[in-house]
């Protein structure tokens, strides 16, 4: 098949760079919410924050697609071309998803923390136990 190696990466970096484009995208829609509750209402840092973080998310992800082209084996028909891509793909979308919830576990952490500087004292005890009733 005449160009087979040549089409087949062409479609692996499409669909790697139109998977990460709308990842980032979705991420950066619905994750200002978040980043601003996580910064305390501050929304031009959690616009700055989110905007950072797309910009990271793409040089990592298709910096991983690019490196990720590099094949010993490449395909010589239809089926390993599918196999090729199907592999190369999951890994895309693997590494994608552990930078979401690598992100989100750190995210969630500094939410914590700006909850917690917010949060009203524990109330005091009225009654004390003495050490006999323990």
């Amino acid at each position: 098949m005449p160009y087979l190696v040549e089409t087949t990466y062409l479609i692996y970096l499409l669909i790697s760079i139109l998977v990460t484009i709308w990842v980032a995208r979705t991420l950066h829609k619905n994750g200002r919410i978040f980043l601003v509750d996580s910064f305390r209402g501050n929304e031009a840092l959690a616009d700055s924050v989110n905007h950072l973080l797309v910009v990271g998310f793409y040089l990592i992800n298709i910096g991983y697609v690019t490196l990720a082209l590099k094949e010993t084996n490449k395909p010589t028909d239809f089926q390993t071309a599918i196999e090729f891509l199907s592999t190369k793909i999951g890994f895309v979308l693997v590494v994608v998803g552990v930078m979401h919830f690598f992100n989100m576990y750190v995210l969630t952490q500094m939410r914590s923390r700006a909850h917690m500087e917010d949060a009203e004292p524990p109330v005091q005890a009225d009654n004390y136990l003495s050490k006999n009733e323990t």
